[in-house]
């Protein structure tokens, strides 16, 4: 029985379902195979706020239409909340309270059970949120089955899944140092930073909010074009509204500003 195959029988074990869906790499594959194996009984939810990048939401949509998914947009406003706002090492949990607090209605009213694509490797970091979803009846059926980021690529591949080797794309607020406060101004100068690099043709990148100064993260492979094009990313950080632009020589790494919470 391959992977896809144990987890289709998973979900039907499980019922209607409610997948929050990102557009990810997980998610995309959970919804895929939910919807596959439940028709009708398989939503697939997108959270839109502030700290999802204008970006990631066109591409999730769109990605919801060419799969065929059930689809529906939800609006979360964890701005609103000060305990968000204050981007303590916690952030992630009131982020998470508010999806569910979003999602949980469109769930109840179908008698299903809300699904977040954790994976295996997820838990290796530090994630609040995944706490704070549990606590509000989400599952994580990819970490039930024991499944790796790398098992989810392959059968993402498999299945023809356009965001087999899609690059991990976390919210806006995971650029802010935690601390800083969130707001819609620096989310704002992180994405329009971000988009700047990603027009010069940088995939996988992060722009790392450390106000008046932006610290450039991408793979070490790619550094030697970060420099090739040095004026021209400077030109469009400092236009996107920082006054210095720095090269994070260590490279891009996930949860690089977790660092200071070990």
């Amino acid at each position: 029985m391959t992977i896809v195959d144990q987890l289709s029988d998973h979900l039907k074990d499980l019922g209607p379902v409610v997948v929050a869906f990102s557009g990810g790499v997980d998610s995309t594959f959970l919804a895929h195979v939910a919807t596959q194996a439940l028709g009708p009984d398989a939503l697939s939810v997108t959270a839109i706020s502030p700290s999802l990048s204008s970006h990631e939401r066109e591409e999730a949509i769109a990605l919801a239409s060419s799969l065929a998914l059930n689809h529906e947009v939800v609006t979360t406003h964890e701005l609103d909340d000060p305990r968000y706002v204050a981007n303590g090492a916690d952030r992630c949990a009131w982020c998470k309270t508010h999806l569910m607090e979003s999602i949980g209605p469109v769930a109840a009213q179908r008698s299903a059970t809300v699904l977040l694509g954790v994976n295996l490797d997820d838990l290796d970091d530090h994630r609040p949120g995944q706490a704070a979803a549990k606590e509000h009846g989400a599952r994580f059926p990819l970490v039930e089955l024991g499944f790796t980021k790398a098992a989810i690529r392959e059968a993402s591949r498999e299945l023809g899944l356009p965001t087999a080797d899609k690059p991990s794309a976390p919210c806006l607020a995971s650029r802010l140092p935690y601390g800083t406060p969130v707001s819609l101004r620096a989310l704002h100068e992180v994405e329009s930073a971000e988009d700047a690099l990603r027009r010069l043709g940088f995939t996988d990148l992060r722009v790392r909010h450390h106000h008046p100064v932006a610290v450039v993260s991408v793979p070490p492979g790619s550094m030697e074009a970060v420099l090739a094009h040095r004026e021209e990313i400077v030109a469009a950080v400092k236009a996107a509204g920082y006054d210095f632009v720095a090269l994070d020589l260590d490279g891009l790494r996930s949860g690089a500003l977790n660092a200071v919470l070990k």
